[in-house]
């Protein structure tokens, strides 16, 4: 067996789709995971905010492991960076996936990326927003598959 594991980087994904004029639903993003590149667990990240509990919910029954980090309110946002849960759900799960997807355009996750090209153990990196995503990454542009043409298959209905 060859599983393959996506590591998701929800703040990411959520705002360069939504700068994108339109919203993930996230159960058919699921189900294109499991179809298109046969995913077998996907990890979600998300900063954790009391009173959400009916979303996280539905976020599990579609499928996903949620892996939650606490937020903080500073000036009337919310902050609730995954960065540092993501790479380090993606090394205590290593040995149980034959590759894996990374799905963000965020440039902390360059030094992920480059070490499990090197293992053979990248897969994709599912970019949200062709036009939205960090430089640091272009060196792995051959292993990019992007989000923005998505709109009718994994769009809110």
């Amino acid at each position: 067996m060859n599983p393959i594991y996506a590591f998701i980087d929800s703040q990411n994904l959520n705002l360069a789709i939504r700068d994108q004029d339109w919203e993930l639903d996230f159960k058919r993003f699921r189900v294109y995971l499991k179809d298109k590149y046969k995913v077998d667990q996907a990890f979600l990240f998300i900063g954790y905010i009391p009173g959400n509990e009916a979303l996280y919910t539905e976020l599990q029954k579609a499928g996903y492991i949620v892996i939650f980090k606490p937020t903080l309110e500073v000036k009337g946002r919310i902050k609730g960076n995954v960065d540092a849960e993501l790479v380090l759900h993606t090394m205590i799960e290593y040995e149980n996936y034959n590759k894996a997807i990374i799905v963000s355009g965020d440039g902390d996750f360059h030094c992920l990326i480059e070490y499990l090209l090197e293992k053979e153990k990248l897969e994709r990196v599912l970019i949200p927003n062709r036009k939205k995503y960090s430089m640091l990454l272009t060196k792995f542009r051959s292993y990019f598959d992007y989000m923005n043409n998505l709109n009718n298959k994994l769009g809110k209905k």
